[in-house]
C-alpha cells in the first residue's frame, strides 16, 4: 500500500490543500493513505496559528489527509531548511511513507531535486561564498549561485516560494539519503503570498488571514472548505479564534524590552550583527510592526526577523534547538489513519505518543521538547479572543482527535 506524507500548516485549511489532496491519489491511486505533518500552534512564517493546532488537525482528517502528526516547536518556527529537515525526518521515521507530495509553482519533480542537488555540492558553496558579503541579501546570492552553475532557467526556480520550500524538501531527503520518492503538484489558483482574490479562485490561505484581520469574516468563512469552516465556527463560539499576534502586543514588547542586547544576541543564527538592530528598535517602537520595519534592511529576510520577535516571546534559543527529533505526536486521525498508526506501531523508528503523559516514559531530550510545546501553548492560549478560555496545561488534557 502507497503512502504520500506532506508537511503542512493548513493555517487555515483551503480548497488549494483540498486540490492537492485530490491529486495525490489520482497520481499514486485511490487507496493511498496520506499522512501530513503539521505545525503546532505557530507557523514558519514567524506567526501565531489562526487556529489552535487540535482543531486544524480535525478539519485536515475531515477533509482527505488520513493522519496528522505534530511538527514539533523547534522545526515548525526555524527556516525553511530546518522546517523541512524536521518534516522529512517525521516521514522517514513513521516506516510506512513511499512518497511525499507537495505543490510547488513549477510542478517539476526532476527540476527541484536538480536544483537542490546544486544547492548541497561544494561548487555551490563556493559560488556563494564568492557572492556574499557585498550587502546583497542571502536569497539574491542564493539564486546568482545558482545561476552559475545550472543556468538561468533553474535559477528561476527559485524566485516563488512553493518552489523554493519544494527545493528544501528535495535537499532534506537528499542529505539523508531517504528512499521516498518526491511528488509535487502544480500550484493552481492564488499565489502563495496573495492577498485579493477572486470568489472563483481558490484562494491562498493568506488572502483568508487578510478577511480576518479586516472583519470581512463571512467572505473569508465562504473560501474555507466546510470541515475548517466548521472548526473556525466552533473555535469562535468557545472564545479561542481568530487568533493573532496583536492580542499580545503589549505582552511581546514588555518582553523585548525586557530583554539585554546579550539575550538578542541568542537569537541571531548568523551571527551577522542583525541582533544589535532588532535591540535597538524594540527600545523605540511602540507596536511589533513597527519593531519589524524599523530593525529591517534589504539584506535581511522579514520572515527572519518576525521569527526572532516569536523565539523572544517563547523563550526559544536556536543554539539550543535539538536536531533529531526524539517522538512523533498524533494530533488527528480517521479510520484509515487508525490503520497507518497499527502498521507504525511494527515499522516507525521513534516512539509514537498518543497520551500526552506518555511522554514522562521517554527521554529527557523528548521530555524537554514537551514541555517546551507546554509553555509554548500556555502562551498562544493568552492571544484568545476571549481570555477566560486560556487555561494552562492544555497539553497534557487533550489529546487526538478521532474521526470516522
Amino acid at each position: 500500500m502507497q503512502t504520500a506524507g506532506m508537511i503542512i500548516e493548513y493555517n487555515p485549511l483551503h480548497h488549494g490543500h483540498l486540490y492537492l489532496v485530490r491529486q495525490i491519489r489520482e497520481q499514486l491511486g485511490e487507496e493511498t493513505a496520506v499522512i501530513g505533518v503539521m505545525s503546532g500552534n505557530f507557523v514558519q512564517r514567524g506567526d501565531f496559528a489562526l487556529v489552535r493546532k487540535h482543531a486544524r488537525a480535525k478539519a485536515a482528517v475531515e477533509s482527505g489527509v488520513d493522519l496528522v502528526l505534530e511538527l514539533p516547536l523547534p522545526w515548525a518556527v526555524g527556516s525553511a531548511e530546518r522546517f523541512a529537515d524536521g518534516g522529512v525526518q517525521a516521514l522517514e521515521a513513521t516506516g510506512v511513507v513511499t512518497h511525499m507530495a507537495f505543490g510547488s509553482e513549477c510542478g517539476d519533480a526532476d527540476a527541484l531535486e536538480h536544483v537542490a542537488a546544486c544547492l548541497l555540492s561544494p561548487d555551490y558553496e563556493n559560488a556563494l561564498r564568492a557572492r556574499l558579503g557585498d550587502g546583497v541579501s542571502y536569497a539574491a546570492s542564493r539564486q546568482a549561485a545558482v545561476e552559475e552553475l545550472l543556468g538561468s532557467e533553474y535559477a528561476a526556480i527559485l524566485e516563488s516560494p512553493n518552489n523554493i520550500l519544494g527545493v528544501e524538501y528535495c535537499k532534506a531527503l537528499l542529505r539523508r539519503g531517504s528512499a521516498i520518492r518526491p511528488v509535487t503538484i502544480r500550484r493552481s489558483g492564488a499565489g502563495y503570498h496573495d492577498v485579493h482574490t477572486k470568489r472563483e479562485e481558490l484562494p491562498s490561505a493568506t488572502s483568508i488571514r487578510a478577511l480576518l484581520t479586516q472583519g470581512r469574516r463571512d467572505e473569508a468563512l465562504e473560501r474555507m472548505p466546510l470541515a475548517m469552516r466548521a472548526a473556525y465556527e466552533a473555535e469562535e463560539r468557545c472564545g479561542r479564534a481568530p487568533v493573532f499576534r496583536e492580542n499580545c502586543e503589549r505582552a511581546i514588547l514588555a518582553r523585548l524590552r525586557a530583554m539585554s542586547e546579550a539575550e538578542f544576541a541568542a537569537l541571531d543564527e548568523g551571527n551577522e550583527g542583525l541582533y544589535r538592530r532588532l535591540y535597538e528598535a524594540s527600545r523605540r517602537a511602540t507596536s511589533v510592526e513597527e519593531v519589524l520595519e524599523t530593525a529591517k534592511t534589504k539584506r535581511y529576510a522579514y520572515t527572519r526577523l518576525r521569527r526572532m520577535v516569536l523565539w523572544a516571546w517563547l523563550g526559544l534559543r536556536p543554539a539550543e534547538f535539538p536536531v533529531e527529533l526524539p517522538y512523533l505526536r498524533v494530533l488527528a486521525a480517521n479510520g484509515r489513519g487508525r490503520e497507518a498508526l497499527s502498521r507504525m506501531k511494527k515499522t516507525a523508528d521513534l516512539p509514537v505518543l498518543t497520551k500526552s503523559a506518555d511522554v514522562r516514559r521517554l527521554s529527557d531530550t523528548a521530555q524537554r521538547l514537551f514541555e517546551l510545546e507546554v509553555r509554548a501553548t500556555d502562551l498562544y492560549t493568552l492571544a484568545y479572543p476571549d481570555l477566560t478560555a486560556a487555561d494552562g496545561g492544555a497539553e497534557w488534557r487533550e489529546g487526538p482527535v478521532i474521526s470516522q
